[in-house]
């Protein structure tokens, strides 16, 4: 018989064990079907069409991880998994349905308990605050989010080398609005340095910023950021905390809400040390409606994915992808999943007929059944499981009946809620944002700078000018006086030389008119031969 009291040892109230019991298998459903904890970092998936019972999979495994010591990490897309913070009721109306599933699978000790949670949240209404800085989540991941094109995203590049360069902080929306304009206005050095930065691609970038920051991004990114280590704690018994995300809001922008769970593996895969084969994982974390991560997604960012999958493993990470169809996760990807648990897949279509033959052909057979029909005919709340065995050998895929949750199954009351975030660990620490110093304010304190001396340069100009007006206006005053007193004595002088001065001057502009001419310049040059020889 499986159950919570089957141990090795006991820690501060909490069993301690080398597996997680998944459910009973086999003919009369049991045989234990177990997950070793020593390989839960070999990833794992939960799929299956709509209504089947992933949810409900994946709540019970985080109960389990989180029973284990292990923290979870866990988004929340319908708002369901909030009851993992309160114990389930026997008011409840499936009660009699679980503690009979309890009783078939061999369950002895199932019994109601809450289990520690965090609550997250983007827009810091269901949760704590979650934020990253624009620094933190690179250029690559940003312009992932705002679907940018190759040559925008190469001037995107060329912001970050800039603020790397010059010192600026990155951190949210509006330091990246500011350092584009910067770049803008300096695209020609830039262009030399770097390669062309085109005024059209700055502005696009400008426009798809806009969008971002009404989906949430205003919000999202920014300080105080989230510290990883916030994500791994216990609790005083020695559980895991789980760490839940509301994303049923998030989901509205469904390619921030993949962007910020790809950036997060990311900072885990950087940040954690090496821990190589761990007796069980430092973290699980569980990816949600995973198809999102990958739909039109770059090759560069598929490879990105597949890296971070085959290597967290070796920090201690598991990583499990929750999807309705195998097929929606890249087959490299998909071929690290040790772990499965496949919920019915419904074939109404020549294609899903096709998936479903994919997807049971990557278990290991079992002679009792035909996985293909299995996967076709399990119930609700039952799948086929494959879990690694001794030697990391994958099981042989098993019918099976995934044993009742111990937590509140559907969504928690927002007074729990409220109640259990005011005694959270991290309460108060994300709560007030802090806009410290960064690219925003050092370029606008420059561009003041600039435009303060350029006003000094200015007022100087307009005081040298002023100046010069004052000494014209008073040399044309005395030169007026002396020509009054002399005008009389000069008037019958300016008389005879008016004569002279009109013929001198008729003669200087024949001569003028003359120089442009051949025979001028012959002229000219007769004049000065003689002026010479006779020297």
């Amino acid at each position: 018989m499986y159950g919570m009291a089957q141990e090795n040892g006991r820690t501060g109230g909490r069993d301690v064990t080398d597996h997680i019991f998944i459910g009973g298998g086999g003919p009369d459903y049991a045989a234990p079907q177990a997950l070793l904890l020593k390989y839960g970092n070999r990833h794992g998936l939960i799929a299956g069409a709509t209504g089947t019972g992933k949810t409900v999979t994946l709540q019970i495994l985080a109960e389990s991880f989180s029973a284990q010591g292990v923290p979870v990490f866990l988004s929340d897309v319908k708002g369901d998994l909030s009851g993992l913070g309160a114990a389930g009721s026997a008011d409840f109306k499936l009660h009699g349905a679980f503690t009979s599933r309890a009783e078939t699978i061999g369950f002895t000790d199932y019994a109601y308990r809450a289990f520690p949670v965090i609550y997250w949240d983007v827009f810091g209404q269901a949760g704590h605050p979650v934020r990253t800085t624009v620094s933190e989540m690179g250029p690559l991941l940003l312009s992932r989010l705002m679907e940018l094109s190759e040559a925008q995203e190469g001037v995107m590049n060329i912001a970050f080398r800039v603020a790397d360069e010059q010192g600026l902080a990155l951190l949210d929306l509006k330091d990246l609005q500011s350092l584009l304009v910067w770049v803008g206005e300096n695209r020609a050095d830039l262009s030399l340095r770097y390669g062309n930065v085109a005024p059209a691609s700055i502005g696009a970038i400008q426009r798809r910023l806009l969008v971002l920051e009404g989906q949430g991004g205003d919000r999202f990114f920014g300080e105080p950021a989230l510290e990883l280590s916030d994500l791994m704690l216990m609790d005083d018994n020695g559980y895991g905390r789980i760490n839940i995300l509301a994303a049923d809001k998030l989901m509205n922008s469904p390619r921030l809400y993949a962007t910020f769970l790809l950036w997060l593996l990311s900072e885990l895969f950087e940040t954690l040390p090496e821990v190589g084969d761990p007796d069980k994982p430092k973290l699980v974390f569980f990816f949600d409606e995973a198809h999102l991560l990958f739909d039109d997604a770059p090759k560069a960012l598929v490879d990105k994915v597949e890296q971070v999958a085959r290597l967290i493993r070796s920090k201690g990470v598991g990583v499990y992808f929750i999807t309705q169809n195998p097929a929606d996760v890249p087959e490299d990807i998909l071929g690290q999943l040790g772990n499965r648990v496949q919920h019915a897949l419904r074939a109404f279509t020549a294609k899903d007929q096709q998936a479903l033959r994919r997807a049971a052909q990557n278990y290991r057979q079992n002679p009792d059944f035909d996985t293909e029909d299995a996967i076709r005919e399990v119930g609700t709340g039952e799948a086929v499981t494959s879990m690694l065995e001794a030697k990391g050998i994958p099981g042989i895929v098993q019918r099976t009946l995934i044993r009742p949750p111990s937590s509140q199954l559907g969504p928690v009351a927002d007074a729990t809620r409220q109640a259990l975030m005011g005694t959270s660990p991290v309460a108060g620490k994300y709560d007030t944002t802090v806009d410290r110093q960064s690219a925003f304010e050092v370029l606008s304190h420059r561009a003041r700078e600039a435009a303060e001396a350029a006003e000094k340069v200015a007022a100087r100009e307009a005081e040298t000018d002023s100046a010069a007006e004052r000494e014209f206006t008073a040399a044309r005053r005395y030169s007026g006086d002396r020509v009054g007193q002399s005008s009389a004595k000069s008037a019958t002088t300016s008389q005879r030389a008016s004569r002279s001065d009109s013929v001198g001057t008729a003669f200087a502009k024949s001569f003028a008119r003359q120089l442009g001419t051949q025979s001028g310049r012959a002229i000219v040059r007769g004049v000065l031969g003689g002026l010479f020889r006779g020297r």
